[in-house]
């Protein structure tokens, strides 16, 4: 299994990450947070928790959100400058959660610069409304334009729920699967923390993140309850530690 899971010996922590691979904190430009103020309150949140790094990753998406890697430096430039302003130590790298749409390929297929998380890996998502006709072409076409895709939460697609073997699959096929932590406590309802949880523990996880959008994530996560959901699901572990 690819993983970039690591178990500590040293005191542990509720929250499994001290590196965010997948949040939506930079202002202005998807559906994330709306401007500075917002994406300054996140990032506290973020530290209080033991969160040092964050790999901002706002949407890409052809109809609906059509940012290019020129207005996603642009927005990480605007929140560095102000983290810098008010001397918060904070890592802010950026990325893009890219859609698997027919822009995207496009653009891969042409050699457009994409944004990556780290090296080759590239964050992408699937639909939320079907299953893609041809997951396996998909892959393909990404591992041979020289990127490994990273699977944006795929316990969320409903449409998978009905066959957990899909998991297997879309690990086989060469994509690594990245669990949102907020899934795994409810939050998106049982069936998604279900899918969530059997994910973790068959091992096909390869990142756990945020997802980070607005306050009441950020409340969530920092949630009594939740906290014990982490504790035990992770068993003090830590992830993302190679990013």
């Amino acid at each position: 299994m690819f993983s970039f899971f690591k178990k500590k010996s040293s005191a542990e922590t509720y929250f499994p990450i001290t590196t965010d691979i997948h949040s939506h904190i930079l202002p202005g430009i998807d559906d994330g947070s709306p401007n500075l103020e917002t994406s300054i309150l996140l990032i506290k949140g973020l530290m209080e928790m033991g969160v040092t790094r964050s790999v901002a990753t706002p949407h890409i998406i052809s109809d609906l959100y059509r940012n290019t890697p020129e207005t996603i430096t642009a927005a990480q430039q605007l929140l560095q400058e102000e983290l810098e302003k008010q001397q918060l130590d904070f890592k802010l790298s950026a990325a893009a959660e890219y859609m698997m749409d027919a822009a995207f390929f496009e653009k891969l297929n042409k050699g457009e610069r994409l944004l990556t998380v780290k090296d080759n890996l590239l964050l992408t998502e699937f639909s939320y409304m079907a299953m893609p006709e041809n997951p396996k072409l998909m892959s393909f076409t990404i591992l041979t334009g020289g990127y490994t895709p990273i699977l944006a939460h795929p316990e969320r697609y409903g449409y998978l729920h009905d066959n957990y073997k899909n998991y297997h699959l879309l690990q086989e096929l060469g994509f690594l699967l990245q669990v949102n932590l907020l899934s795994l406590t409810g939050y998106y309802g049982p069936a998604v923390s279900r899918a969530a949880k059997y994910i973790i523990k068959n091992g096909l996880a390869s990142f756990t993140a945020t997802d980070l959008h607005h306050p009441q994530h950020l409340a969530a996560l920092q949630d009594k309850r939740n906290r014990e959901i982490f504790r035990e699901v992770f068993k003090g572990g830590r992830w993302n530690e190679e990013i």
